[in-house]
């Protein structure tokens, strides 16, 4: 089988790929250069797809034995993930620009140049399970809970998941996958995993952001309507916060305050206490499906609603237009924009992001 390794420079690709390379397949590497600031080099363990990880991955081609390629995706990746995580935040909306990665530039534009180009498959180091059943085949979570993935490729539709190959789904741990690596002698072995938002390297999101969308001065109310204090800007806001609002109210029961809710039109952020944050029913109409999809009606499912949270039973209803989800127990500070996962067991069975939200607080009264 022709498979495209697609490799970011990290040890997990390296790893994944070497296993595709010992299956017998015929491998070619591929890193795709997502920026075109040529001078971007890794700051400690931030960040990806570098010049430095670049050249990490073309060693680790080099020592594998197989051809190895960078593709520029810069204007795509522009488009498609860092211009929507943008106009998401205008919107109040909180998106995940990992799933826009893997949904518009992993697993379409790079599959869709690979099958073009002949390629059977492409390989991730992504920590997830394919299985291939009588009924279709299969996400399931990763054998090694702490490093699941299979959240971030709830995206996948059945045709991307067809010419897909997770390779570490099945390894107990990411000990091992250092350990072979090690043992392979790949320079990767010990490099330190990549963490926050690629495209913003030193972490510093708000500032990001006010170059971008600019500051506007508004007010911080509270769930009655009346003003607590005053911000530079809504999208420096994410419901579930409680450090930096800097209100000039106290609130009555002397208890720390959470954001709420992002209101950008009226460039306002509502705070309120802890267990407002409780949501008692999330719904959304951005969806796909990795397999089957369930039956138009009521279903029941566990979901996620973070790439870290834990799996909530839930009960969810289909009608063909949109999806709602009733947790078993409420969800804590949900935002539209995320991302719901949903599972059966260990299977993904699809996703959709989250355009409305029910509280389960009771409203408050109005201010007058």
């Amino acid at each position: 089988m022709r498979v495209l390794a697609a490799m970011s420079g990290g040890v997990d690709s390296a790893v994944a790929a070497a296993r595709m390379v010992d299956a017998g397949h015929d491998v070619v590497g591929v890193h795709l250069a997502l920026s075109r600031a040529g001078g971007t080099l890794r700051t400690g363990s931030r960040g990806c797809c570098t010049i430095e990880d670049a050249m990490d991955a073309r060693r680790a081609a080099d020592l594998l034995g197989f051809p190895f390629y960078v593709w520029d995706f810069s204007e795509r990746f522009r488009d498609d993930v860092i211009e929507d995580f943008v106009t998401e935040y205008r919107a109040g909306r909180t998106p995940n620009p990992c799933m826009r990665c893997n949904e518009r530039i992993k697993f379409a534009a790079l599959l869709e140049r690979a099958v073009e180009l002949g390629f059977d498959a492409v390989c991730t180091g992504h920590y997830a399970r394919i299985v291939d059943t009588p009924a279709g085949r299969e996400l399931h979570r990763a054998s090694d809970a702490a490093k699941d993935q299979s959240y971030v490729l709830g995206v996948l539709t059945p045709d991307q998941l067809a010419h897909s190959l997770f390779p570490l789904g099945d390894t107990p741990s990411k000990a091992v996958v250092r350990a072979e690596a090690e043992r392979r002698g790949l320079t990767v072995a010990n490099k330190p995993d990549s963490y926050d938002i690629c495209f913003i390297p030193d972490g510093d999101t708000r500032g990001w952001l006010e170059e971008r969308v600019g500051v506007a001065a508004g007010d911080i109310v509270d769930r009655a309507g009346a003003v607590v204090g005053r911000h530079d800007g809504a999208h420096a806001f994410t419901v579930g916060q409680r450090r930096g609002l800097a209100l000039g109210v106290p609130a009555p029961d002397g208890k720390p305050r959470f954001v709420l809710e992002v209101r950008p039109v009226s460039n306002t952020v509502v705070v309120g206490p802890r267990e407002a944050l409780a949501t008692a029913r999330i719904a959304g109409d951005r969806f796909s499906w990795t397999t089957r999809p369930p039956e138009v009606g009521p279903f029941s499912c566990d979901v996620q609603i973070r790439a870290h949270a834990d799996p909530v039973p839930a009960r969810g209803r289909f009608d063909g237009t949109e999806v709602e989800i009733t947790p078993d127990s409420p969800f804590d500070g949900v935002a539209p924009g995320q991302t719901a996962v949903l599972y059966e067991g260990t299977r993904v069975i699809g996703q959709f992001t989250i355009a409305r939200t029910v509280s389960a607080a009771p409203e408050p009264a109005v201010a007058s």
